[in-house]
């Protein structure tokens, strides 16, 4: 909607809000939380809010994990839906615990998008699972609850661009940004929960490599903070622009940033640098996206 976005002469520059907070195992606490970002960020005229992995919960074990998810026509989904109506804008939740057929010992991770009308636009299920054991003692076996995505869901359409969705792990694969913003991704996004260990050492550089490799914003939403004895997340939640500088970020604690999507300024430097007419499948094949049948 116009009056969603913030302009200069000449120009219209859509503005969104990326979002950090500390799941824990209570729901309406969460809940709590993030409707209070979404209400700050819809009172600035925000077109487009972006919270992170696990925005519904996080528990200490596998079993309360299991307990608490939904289904998509759940209770929380419609909240989340009439909160969407309520303040006119369009929401990324970015990293659901989806309740399936198989819910009793497994879910999916799934990163759902709202637009202005509470609808759900386009689901994407987390296709590549978390599963490490590093020196310094993280230890998390996704797979033990998760079921991994079938497949890439094309890039969908929103007051901020074309938005190609991910979930967290998602962004150590380049092939999958590859993939969507080839399918015409102007904004990637990677709701997540890095662990702290990870996130020292790979979280920005990983996606600034993923917005410049792409000509793509990067939106990444975060948890931060102690869930619970057992894990911490790193935090960090930005905005990185098509040439790989920072342009939103938030520091420790719950809260929120903002940017402004310039998409002339992407389709200037994708003119200016064609990088994805440059490329040579025939020397190393091409990367293609094979969506959900």
């Amino acid at each position: 909607m116009i009056r969603k976005m913030s302009s200069l002469p000449g120009d219209l520059r859509p503005l969104i809000a990326v979002c950090q907070m500390t799941s824990t195992s209570d729901k309406e606490k969460n809940f709590s939380v993030c409707s209070g970002l979404i209400r700050e960020a819809a009172s600035r005229k925000a077109s487009m809010v972006f919270l992170p992995e696990a925005f519904d919960y996080i528990c200490d074990n596998t079993e309360e994990t299991l307990s608490l998810a939904e289904t998509l026509e759940g209770v929380t989904v419609q909240r989340y839906s009439s909160l969407a109506r309520e303040c006119d804008v369009w929401l990324s939740l970015g990293g659901f615990h989806e309740k399936g057929p198989c819910w009793d010992t497994k879910i999916s991770n799934s990163h759902l998008v709202l637009d202005n009308t509470g609808r759900i636009v386009s689901v994407y299920r987390k296709a590549h699972l978390f599963d490490v054991d590093l020196q310094s003692g993280v230890s998390l076996k996704e797979s033990k609850y998760t079921i991994p995505g079938p497949g890439l869901i094309p890039p969908v359409s929103t007051p901020a661009g074309k938005v190609g969705l991910g979930v967290c792990y998602d962004l150590r694969f380049p092939e999958m940004a590859l993939a969507l913003s080839q399918e015409g991704a102007e904004l990637l996004t990677y709701p997540s929960a890095f662990t702290v260990t990870t996130g020292l050492a790979h979280w920005e550089v990983l996606l600034r490599a993923r917005a410049i490799e792409n000509q793509c914003y990067v939106v990444a939403a975060a948890q931060t903070g102690s869930h619970n004895p057992k894990r911490s997340s790193y935090g960090h939640a930005m905005v990185v622009d098509p040439w790989g500088l920072v342009v939103a970020q938030c520091q420790e604690g719950v809260g929120l940033r903002y940017a402004e999507i310039n998409l002339r300024y992407l389709s200037r430097l994708r003119t200016e640098m064609p990088v994805q007419n440059h490329r040579r499948p025939d020397l190393y094949g091409k990367i293609a996206m094979k969506p959900t049948v």
